[in-house]
């Protein structure tokens, strides 16, 4: 089975400077994997450049059957089709309605027929257990609502990856708690794969996964949480 992403000797460079290099690093299919480091290590610029923001300055890598090397402008979009992404901050539109967001989104990414559209809408937020939102307003929506519609929109096109950066950074402990269930439930369920930028040890505690760190303009998988202090200097033999 290939993997969903799969980096070889990536390097990331924003304004002419490297931001990450080095970077080798590989998801298989339903995997659930954590990436944690300092705020300003590289964790948001690894993101951008697997959803096509940023482009890798040298080595290699692919997204299910889309080389990222090779990504043209007009890609995009059918790439964003493979991928769902959830943000710290929801990004939803705020002067339409919960579905309208949802339609948007699937017009953006190349869906035609409105009944399709909305029953499809209605599943994935039936999904996410929020459907009696449907016809509400952003504004009238708790955090963990809204951040509950934003896994909802990340799923509509039933993708094989998902793309967390800091999902639960602007919640309180009990939501944040709830959105992660969510997401592992996600991962197993729908047979996706979620990519999870984080800071929030404590959630990384609670909810094993796979590990990758960045740090020193690199990243490196750390074996399990109990075997390193995130406050002291990751080191490799």
């Amino acid at each position: 089975m290939s993997n969903v992403i799969e980096i070889k000797s990536g390097e990331i460079q924003q304004n002419n400077v490297v931001v990450l290099n080095d970077i080798n690093v590989e998801i298989k299919p339903k995997e659930f994997v954590y990436l944690i480091g300092k705020t300003g290590s590289g964790k948001s610029s690894l993101l951008k450049v697997l959803y096509g923001e940023l482009m890798l300055s040298n080595g290699t890598g692919s997204i299910d059957s889309f080389d990222l090397n090779a990504l043209r402008k007009k890609d995009i979009p059918q790439l964003r089709r493979v991928l769902g992404i959830v943000f710290q901050d929801f990004q939803l539109l705020t002067d339409r309605t919960v579905l309208a967001n949802l339609m948007f989104v699937m017009g953006a990414s190349g869906w035609k027929d409105k009944k399709k559209m909305q029953k499809r809408a209605k599943e994935v937020l039936q999904l996410v257990g929020i459907e009696q939102k449907i016809n509400s307003m952003p504004f009238a929506l708790s955090g963990g609502e809204q951040q509950r519609v934003a896994i909802a929109r990340a799923l509509l096109n039933n993708p094989k990856l998902i793309l967390a950066d800091e999902p639960t950074g602007n919640l309180d402990p009990e939501t944040s708690e709830e959105i992660m269930r969510l997401l592992l439930a996600i991962s197993k369920e729908e047979n996706t794969s979620i990519l999870m930028a984080t800071h929030d040890m404590s959630m990384v505690e609670k909810y094993p996964g796979r590990i990758l760190r960045v740090e020193n303009q690199t990243i490196n998988e750390v074996n399990t949480i109990n075997q390193f202090d995130p406050f002291t200097p990751f080191t490799t033999d």
